[in-house]
């Protein structure tokens, strides 16, 4: 964990100085995500969107699914807000579908319809425990594998050096970070 922690880029969710060249400092008073190259904001405007999933009408359907598979709701929500926004029958350019952007061939072998809100998070959220199955529990590789595929992340032997992956899960473990659940239940299947 410890080399994984010195490739992720860190999270700040409180103030932060940085002393620059010539004694210029510079101060950070919202969320951002560091790395080499700078600090990014993690939230591009004072009055961001609303993203719990209360204000979207989903509770109901994220609440069962998560607790089926025995996740905390913090955990689907924050992958479903990074994934779609809410938004149901979405659909990416690389045909991933739903609120949980599930691809087709995922969602068959879930048995789920994608289009269907219940079947989205409920087929999400499996596929998210069966990540954390297949990597002991490792939240951030199982981020990773949801978003670039378990290939990446066993080719790499972790996260994978891109930057849409790395992004994805630094949005997605900064606003866990404001979650006071354990994310992560015991697998009930062990």
């Amino acid at each position: 964990m410890g080399a994984l922690a010195l490739t992720l880029p860190g999270f700040a969710p409180a103030q932060v100085l940085e002393i620059g060249e010539g004694g210029r400092v510079t101060v950070y008073d919202r969320p951002a995500v560091f790395d080499a190259s700078g600090a990014t904001p993690i939230l591009k405007s004072r009055r961001p969107a609303p993203w719990r999933s209360e204000s979207h009408g989903i509770q109901p359907a994220l609440a069962d699914a998560a607790q089926a598979v025995q996740l905390s709701p913090a955990l689907v929500e924050a992958v479903a807000w990074t994934e779609s926004r809410f938004r149901p029958g979405v659909v990416s350019r690389a045909g991933a579908v739903g609120e949980m952007q599930l691809m087709p061939g995922t969602a068959r072998s879930l048995g789920v319809d994608p289009y269907d809100t219940r079947q989205n998070f409920r087929g999400g959220a499996a596929y998210l425990r069966a990540l954390l199955s297949r990597y002991d529990g490792d939240i951030i590789r199982a981020l990773a594998a949801y978003n670039a595929g378990p290939g990446a992340v066993d080719r790499w032997s972790g996260v994978p050096p891109f930057k849409e992956t790395r992004d994805y899960v630094a949005a997605i473990m900064a606003r866990l970070s404001q979650a006071a659940a354990p994310l992560v239940q015991a697998d009930p299947r062990r």
